[in-house]
């Protein structure tokens, strides 16, 4: 798949079919996740990928936003004590931040050009997913991205074109 063509086709897939998503191809995502930009090459990502019936049923208990039932889910962290290492603060309060966004969206790609859907899921209860990952204190999670084969995908959204772009000074 072309890339624009992943860029443009990539939905938010909250409806999954009943069938596992292998673990090579897992392990590929998060390859896709690696190789994402990050700001001053920290590279402070860290990825759970659970795929486990009962830990999956947790983790929605926790994550109001997780929605259908994804036979995979990605936790995509960040090692806080490694991010003020290499960044300082603007090294935990941003930099971790955009390169959770830059890997999750790397991985998002990947798995569309590859007929998975997937979901990045915010809205989640970090204590508890810390304390049921099991993660050290200096591992935060950040997002959470389901995966699955879909079932269906929604149309796109209308995109704003007019406008929104401007060449060499803002001119709104």
């Amino acid at each position: 798949m072309e890339v624009f063509e992943a860029i443009r086709g990539r939905r938010s897939i909250r409806n999954f079919e009943d069938r596992p998503v292998g673990k090579e191809v897992l392990q590929r995502l998060i390859e896709a996740g690696i190789w994402a930009p990050s700001g001053g090459n920290a590279q402070t990502w860290r990825f759970i990928v659970v795929t486990e019936k009962h830990m999956l049923n947790k983790i929605k208990m926790l994550s109001p936003g997780l929605l259908g039932d994804p036979p995979a889910v990605i936790v995509v962290c960040q090692n806080r004590k490694e991010a003020e290492r290499k960044g300082g603060r603007l090294g935990v309060e941003l930099v971790s931040v955009m390169d959770t966004a830059m890997s999750a969206q790397n991985i998002m790609l990947a798995a569309c050009a590859l007929d998975l859907g997937t979901c990045p899921i915010a809205s989640f209860h970090r204590e508890g997913i810390q304390r049921l990952l099991r993660l050290p204190e200096e591992i935060l999670p950040h997002l959470l991205i389901s995966v699955g084969y879909p079932k269906g995908a929604p149309n796109p959204p209308e995109r704003q074109t007019e406008g929104i772009c401007f060449f060499e000074e803002y001119r709104g």
